[in-house]
């Protein structure tokens, strides 16, 4: 269809809630989004012009509009989300699902086996988990089958095939692992007890089970049976002590969800925590992978359905850090303070972990794409035109207004590159003056680089405010560069990142991966002058003593400076020793010159 067609259609669009389909020419399904008003929503896409370069690419590629209307917005978001899981458009954000996370299932047949797999199929049983640690799913198992005996084969226990006496009792009846149900030995009602018991355990409900096990451990012990009592002892300490290694928050929270969010340029990742009885009993972290720049509230209201419908909760109540859209039913609480508020910060702090992790996998495995992700991630956060594949810092060093130097520090690819360093003496400002002396480096560094044919960097840093930008934007002037290579200036005191022509500074989040490049920059620019400096101040100690000696010349103080490197040794010399270098006359004169 021509753009015509398209202002057509959106004129026809309702103002209702609804979702609304965009086609390519092909016919293809593209985007799938929600609107609270179809019309003005879907209108925006051709209304503005997009900062987000994946946007205008999508925008150039729609040519037809579809769309469904529905009550409410909330129904669109259902609706949405059923349509993205079954059209997968390209331009939809990608749930990243833990399909080889293992699972606990209690399968639907008579006398229900419990079991770990990785294959989720609900029509074959109850599914608990899954369980991102294989430790903390034998240990349960494991708990659940010392405390009931459950069977472990796979046989067919029909009624009839138990009638016809096809089984037998094996090792582990006689082991005590199993009461043999195979030939009847053991009622179903009477096994479906035991299973009932261990579903309260996978689903975090351990109180009724406790109960249980104290009231049976009493009676045996009232009858004097006091070895079956033992049994029911050990069952209780274990079911304690499992109970005891959960987290606990606080008993009167209760059937909780908590979802928390973070996200980069690239992707987002939302951590889900299921509390029941003040305890949490599931943690669960899911990666998202944008597509267009979605918000964060956007990406959250996704993840609360994918999460709630893979891992069904009782819960009617879910905490969460700012207001989204949920499902009908559901109550939001946003905490202030107080052990909710813990939650969330809990829940937060294993988000981050979980990016970490995949964060420093990704480096070793792929470092070409972590370095793709930060450059992309500095480029938004600094406000840039293009990545910040090469970055230049410059810093002053005139410590007690002596020996006045600079330093350049360069980056490549967020890494130093060493071979590209530079010193600068400074030659043309006399006294201690940070801001010429700034002017006079950077206007030297990119006199050199143009007239060399060497590549500019996308981006130059000043260790310093506003005055010492203003300086180094001064040089970039003259040589006509101003506009054509970003710079900022970072001062020391709070970190505030300044942009020409702009008084207000930027302040980065203290953990954001950007500001620490930044901040490595300025360090190694800072570390790099201050080496500079320092050899210059130690050199021109060392040549002022020794030519000050009558009778000693330039020719050798330059051979004892290469040889000793520093007065400190010479002094260590004896007359024997000089005089090997120098001879015995000037031997003689430095020797008694020192000491």
């Amino acid at each position: 269809m021509e753009s015509a067609s398209i202002d057509i259609q959106l004129t026809s669009l309702p103002s209702s809630p609804g979702v609304y389909q965009f086609y390519d020419s092909k016919g293809t399904i593209i985007y799938i989004g929600k609107a609270k008003n179809l019309k003005k929503r879907v209108s925006s896409y051709f209304a503005k012009k997009h900062d987000d370069a994946k946007t205008r690419i999508l925008v150039s590629k729609i040519q037809s509009i579809k769309h469904i209307v529905v009550p409410t917005e909330t129904d669109a978001l259902l609706l949405e989300n059923n349509l993205i899981k079954k059209n997968k458009p390209r331009y939809n954000i990608l749930l990243k699902d833990d399909k080889t996370y293992p699972w606990i299932c209690i399968a639907k047949e008579p006398y229900p086996r419990v079991f770990s797999t990785r294959k989720l199929l609900p029509k074959n049983g109850s599914y608990y988990g899954p369980y991102t640690n294989p430790k903390t799913i034998r240990a349960l198992l494991e708990l659940i089958h010392e405390l009931y005996p459950l069977r472990s084969c796979n046989f067919d226990l029909s009624a009839s095939k138990i009638e016809a006496k096809n089984y037998k009792r094996c090792l582990e009846f006689h082991m005590g692992n199993c009461k043999a149900p195979c030939e009847g030995l053991q009622t179903e009602a009477e096994y479906g007890e035991d299973i009932k018991a261990v579903q309260s355990i996978l689903k975090g409900k351990l109180s009724k089970a406790l109960k249980l096990f104290k009231q049976k451990m009493l009676e045996k012990s009232e009858r004097m049976e006091f070895e079956e009592a033992q049994l029911y002892k050990e069952k209780l300490e274990l079911l304690s002590k499992y109970q005891s290694k959960r987290t606990v928050v606080n008993p009167k929270i209760d059937n909780v969800d908590v979802f928390s969010i973070i996200a980069d340029q690239t992707h987002a990742y939302v951590n889900y925590l299921e509390v029941v009885q003040g305890a949490i009993i599931r943690s669960h972290t899911l990666e998202i992978k944008k597509k267009l720049n979605e918000t964060q509230e956007q990406l959250l209201e996704y993840a609360i359905l994918a999460i709630k419908e893979k891992y069904p909760s009782i819960s009617k109540e879910i905490y969460l850090p700012f207001e989204v859209l949920v499902p009908k039913g559901l109550k939001i609480t946003i905490p202030k303070t107080g052990d909710k508020k813990r939650l969330i910060e809990l829940s937060h702090r294993n988000a981050l972990f979980y990016r970490k992790d995949v964060l420093t996998q990704l480096q070793l495995v792929n470092p070409d794409k972590h370095v793709d992700r930060i450059m992309a991630q500095m480029k938004k956060d600094l406000r840039l035109s293009e990545e910040p594949r090469h970055i230049e810092c410059f810093d002053n060093s005139n410590i007690q207004g002596t020996n006045p130097v600079a330093a350049c520090v360069v980056f490549k690819d967020g890494k130093p590159s060493k071979k590209d360093y530079r010193h600068f003496k400074i030659k043309t400002v006399e006294g201690p003056d940070d801001f010429a002396s700034m002017e006079e480096v950077v206007l030297r560094r990119y006199k050199r680089l143009l007239r060399e044919g060497e590549p500019l960097p996308q981006l130059i840093v000043i260790d310093g405010g506003k005055g010492q930008l203003s300086s180094a934007l001064k040089a970039l002037e003259q040589l006509g560069l101003r506009g054509k290579i970003a710079i900022i200036g970072i001062a020391k005191r709070l970190e505030e990142i300044y942009f020409p022509g702009d008084s207000i500074p930027l302040y980065l989040d203290k953990k954001s991966e950007s500001l620490k490049i930044v901040q490595r920059l300025r360090n190694e620019a800072h570390r790099f002058g201050i080496s500079f400096h320092r050899n210059l101040r130690s050199k021109s100690a060392f040549n002022s003593e020794l030519e000050s000696i009558e009778g000693i010349g330039p020719k050798t103080v330059e051979q004892l400076l290469s040889k000793f490197k520093s007065l400190s040794k010479i002094r260590d010399l004896s007359v024997e020793d000089l005089i090997q270098e120098v001879g015995p006359a000037k031997a003689t004169l430095i020797f008694n010159a020192l000491h």
